[in-house]
């Protein structure tokens, strides 16, 4: 638990009271439920690395603030967007400063890619994942942009994230002038309908992407 202690000796206040998780996120996380909940009695949602990393809060939140772990996870906020991803068993349970999400799945940690629709493994259980955040917080956080943003735009609201004008995966830069604060479940359905109709496109094809209003 030595790297979780130094993640949490670092994040800023929780947000909301200590909560247990509820019957479905314990379905989706799996194996690793009990550890996730352990994480969240302890600390009930945060943000860390100038709000670049944010892990959601499980049960009630207060109205008009971000989505719960519950609420996020919800079928119909933003999964539907992403083909056959409604109900598959994965729970998100953080997010980068882009919205690239952290999600447990397969009794391990994995990263899932908004603009490609794509999981990637990242760690064994969450002591590997708060090893590899501090480990490489700069990639795996956003960290540097964010600093930057904030700099000259003021502080991220709770619920939003800094989403790229161009996205990342057609070619958009990783440079400030590429990306605006948006709100977050905003920046999943749009991403998500993109990812929908890139799937199975070979590299290099010329396409027409449409976007319905969210």
């Amino acid at each position: 638990m030595l790297r979780l202690e130094k993640l949490l000796s670092i994040a800023g206040e929780p947000l909301a009271l200590p909560d247990t998780l509820d019957a479905r996120s314990r379905g989706l996380a799996g194996t690793r439920a009990d550890e996730l909940e352990s994480l969240l009695l302890r600390r009930n949602g945060f943000y860390t690395f100038e709000s670049a990393l944010h892990v959601f809060a499980t049960g009630g939140t207060a109205p008009g603030s971000e989505p719960s772990l519950q609420q996020w996870n919800d079928p119909q906020l933003w999964r539907f967007e992403f083909h056959g991803l409604e109900e598959v068993p994965v729970l998100f349970f953080a997010e980068d400063v882009f919205g690239v999400q952290f999600c447990l799945r397969q009794g391990q940690v994995h990263t899932f890619e908004p603009e490609t629709g794509e999981f990637g493994y990242l760690a064994d259980d969450l002591e590997g994942w708060a090893a590899a955040i501090l480990a490489d917080y700069k990639f795996l956080t956003g960290w540097p942009l964010a600093n930057a943003w904030q700099a000259q735009h003021g502080s991220l609201a709770q619920g939003q994230r800094l989403l790229p004008l161009t996205g990342f995966a057609f070619g958009g830069a990783f440079m400030l002038e590429n990306l605006r604060a948006g709100d977050a479940i905003e920046g999943m359905r749009y991403r998500g309908q993109i990812a929908r109709q890139m799937a199975g496109v070979a590299d290099g094809s010329v396409v027409k992407l449409t976007v319905l209003p969210q």
